[in-house]
């Protein structure tokens, strides 16, 4: 079997585990994350586009028996590796069906996943996801503020600096947004190594086209897939959202 990195995986050759700080961001989100997942039906719990597996596995160390489900072989290999504890499974969340068996008692998808689905997918994941949970399942989806992004053309995400070893590795999120509302994002990390020649070398760089989904077209592939609205918020602390202000588009919706 060949090591060669997948040409289809956009993060084959990135790292999440080692570009963000997981220690400080899980202690920041954990109060909000309790509160909406505390009235599930279950303790059977989708993390959908779970990566590396970081919010998986708190939320197992929380009680709850966690199913991952990413369309990354590399970022689901990583998340493995950090030993027993949620099942993993590789899976297209337009084809989430095909992935898992249910019912859970609730779902999240936290980070870039669903920017992944274009209409037509997203229509497929929620109409699958609906079947999957119970009645009264807390569904909380976090994406960027594409309003902000695609209103006001933000074109970077603040950078990210992490010290590895003897070397530095620089997280870039570059993006390019699109009058069609899509986005073209460049996930790109640099090795920093001041005093050497050359100081910075370019390690991974792709592209990967995203659906900047605004608010209200969230909103509305939720309701038209049979999910209720509870409450839209600004980011993972239950903060207030604004379209102009807001770093995160946060819609937590019920089964």
């Amino acid at each position: 079997m060949s090591d060669a990195p997948d040409p289809t995986d956009h993060y084959s050759r990135l790292s999440y585990r080692r570009l963000i700080a997981w220690p400080a961001r899980i202690e920041r989100e954990a109060p909000f994350l309790r509160e909406v997942l505390a009235g599930a039906p279950s303790k059977g719990l989708l993390d959908l586009g779970c990566g590396t597996g970081e919010h998986a596995r708190f939320l197992q160390a929380e009680g709850f028996e966690v199913t991952g489900v990413d369309a990354s072989e590399a970022q689901l290999a990583q998340a493995r590796d950090a030993g027993p504890g949620p099942r993993f499974v590789k899976g297209n969340l337009a084809e989430l069906a095909a992935a898992v068996t249910g019912p859970f008692g609730g779902a999240i998808a936290i980070g870039n996943g669903l920017p992944h689905l274009f209409p037509v997918e997203m229509v497929r994941f929620l109409a699958d996801l609906a079947g999957l949970l119970l009645p009264g399942a807390p569904v909380l989806f976090q994406v960027l503020n594409y309003d902000r992004i695609l209103d006001q053309r933000i074109t970077s995400l603040p950078l990210n600096v992490r010290e590895d070893d003897a070397e530095r590795v620089v997280f870039l999120r570059l993006m390019d947004p699109r009058p069609d509302g899509t986005v073209l994002f460049n996930p790109t990390t640099l090795r920093w190594r001041p005093g050497e020649e050359p100081p910075v070398e370019v390690v991974t760089g792709k592209n990967v086209v995203l659906k900047g989904w605004r608010r209200v077209e969230l909103e509305v592939a939720l309701g038209a897939a049979g999910f209720h609205i509870e409450n839209v918020f600004g980011g993972m602390k239950g903060e207030a959202w604004d379209a102009a202000t807001s770093s995160d588009t946060v819609v937590l919706a019920r089964r």
